[in-house]
Formats: structure tokens, C-alpha cells, sequence
């Protein structure tokens, strides 16, 4: 049983899997989720192949995420012709650190996973805000325990890093930043954050993602958060990636034959 997914994402359906895991955002009393980006780059030697042995192996690939699709949530993004070191990224969200590793192997094991990289690879995990209690604000800041994909076009993703000192700063005060933050924020409806946290599960502290059907829209919001207080405490925030949403076959008809 498949369910039909958001708008602009090519005829693509949410899975069974998926169905079952999600609902609304969650609170803070529901099990939380882990959040896994992992960027490949195709090694050079597979554009050798004959064209009927990489039209197989791309088949074979296409079967696997969609098989997958059925026990974890997982989106399908294309960098072909964006970025000189990743050719596609697979967005996975579970409650199971282990799907991640279990969907490793199986990638692994298909005749296209023989000739991958992986350029990236980012762990973290949802949690409510500490700076909104888990209350909604009418927006993606409270951080649900639960990540909802909203199939906008195009994701842009990076990891962030605060400054140290942001933390020795009093608590109120940081929340009264973040709201500040926040509210430049929300000049910018159609874009839609995804805030994560890998304090102890990865090298960044938080993993930001968010969606747009319109690319330039997340341009003008980045330019407009400079100016804001709280960025002054920014430590780090590359690399970034700009990707496409697709269907599996689409990924992968990207790459050519």
C-alpha cells in the first residue's frame, strides 16, 4: 500500500514504511528519530561500462531504494551537474540507528554500489527546542521529535557549528536571540527548515536542512539571517549542498548512460 507524496516530486509515493511512522509533528513524548544525509559520487570507471551493463546495474539500484522505501523514510535527491563531488544524495529518517547501517550493506551489495563513493555522510538526531519548549510557534522551529519531509523541489543541507561562547551566554538571552533569528525567519514562508542534532553522534553539532520550490527564495532568507544577532555566533556552516528532489529513476537517469 503506497501513498501518494506532496506535489513537485514527480509522481513519487510515500511507502508503507513510511506511513507507519509518520503523523503531525511529534512532541516531546514520542520517540525520537535519527536523521542521516549520505552523498555518493559514481567513481569514473563505471562510465566505461557498456551502456547495457550500466542500464542493469541502475534498474537493480532503482528496485532497491524503492524496497527500502518501505521500511525507512527516504527521499531521493540529485546533484548531477551542481556539485563536482556528489552525483546524488538519499535522505533517511528512522527511530533504528541499524537501518542505516543495514541499508549501507545492501547498497553495497548491488553491482552500481560496487562502483561508489561515499563523498558525505552526516548523522544526527530530532529533539524538541530547547528555546521553544516543544510548543508550537506556527512554524518547523520547535523541532519536532518526529521529521516530516514536506517534497518541496529542492533541498539545501549543511552541518552547523555555534561558536562555544554562544553557550556560556545566559539562556534567556539566547532565546531571546533565536526568536529574533526566527522571526527573519518567517518572512520567508515557502521555505521550510528541518533542524537536527548530532552533539555526540557526529563531528557537527547540528544538521540544518531546508525545503523550497523556489531556489533563489533560500538565497534572499540566508542573506537576510546575516544581519541577525545570534549569526554573529556562528562557527561554521559549510559545506552546503543544493539538491534536486527526485524519483529514484530520475537520480539515476541523471547520471547518464
Amino acid at each position: 500500500m503506497r501513498r501518494t507524496w506532496p506535489s513537485g516530486t514527480g509522481g513519487m509515493h510515500m511507502p508503507e514504511g513510511e506511513a507507519r511512522a509518520r503523523g503531525a509533528h511529534g512532541d516531546a513524548n514520542e520517540p525520537r528519530e535519527f536523521v542521516k544525509y549520505t552523498f555518493y559520487k559514481v567513481r569514473p570507471e563505471w562510465r566505461l561500462l557498456p551502456a547495457d551493463a550500466k542500464k542493469a546495474q541502475k534498474a537493480e539500484f532503482a528496485a532497491l531504494i524503492h524496497d527500502l522505501e518501505e521500511q525507512v523514510v527516504l527521499r531521493a535527491y540529485s546533484l548531477t551537474g551542481i556539485r563536482a563531488d556528489a552525483d546524488f544524495m538519499l535522505w533517511t529518517i528512522d527511530p533504528r540507528l541499524e537501518a542505516f547501517r543495514d541499508m549501507a550493506r545492501r547498497i553495497a551489495s548491488t553491482g552500481l554500489g560496487h562502483y561508489l563513493e561515499t563523498a558525505y555522510a552526516y548523522l544526527a538526531a530530532t529533539r524538541p527546542s530547547e528555546y521553544f519548549g516543544g510548543k508550537s510557534t506556527g512554524s518547523e522551529e520547535r523541532a519536532a521529535t518526529k521529521a516530516l519531509p514536506h517534497g518541496r523541489r529542492y533541498l539545501f543541507v549543511y552541518p552547523f557549528w555555534k561558536k562555544r561562547e554562544w553557550y556560556s551566554i545566559p539562556f534567556e538571552r539566547r532565546q531571546e536571540m533565536m526568536r529574533d533569528h526566527f522571526r527573519v525567519g518567517h518572512k520567508y514562508p515557502n521555505v521550510k527548515i528541518h533542524t537536527a542534532y548530532s552533539f555526540g553522534l557526529d563531528d557537527q553539532e547540528f544538521m540544518l536542512s531546508f525545503e523550497a520550490d523556489e531556489p533563489l527564495d533560500f538565497l534572499d532568507l540566508v542573506m537576510d539571517l546575516r544581519s541577525s544577532e545570534a549569526s554573529k555566533y556562528t562557527e561554521r556552516e559549510t559545506p552546503i549542498f543544493t539538491c534536486i528532489l527526485s524519483t529514484p529513476e530520475q537520480m539515476l537517469d541523471a547520471l547518464g548512460i
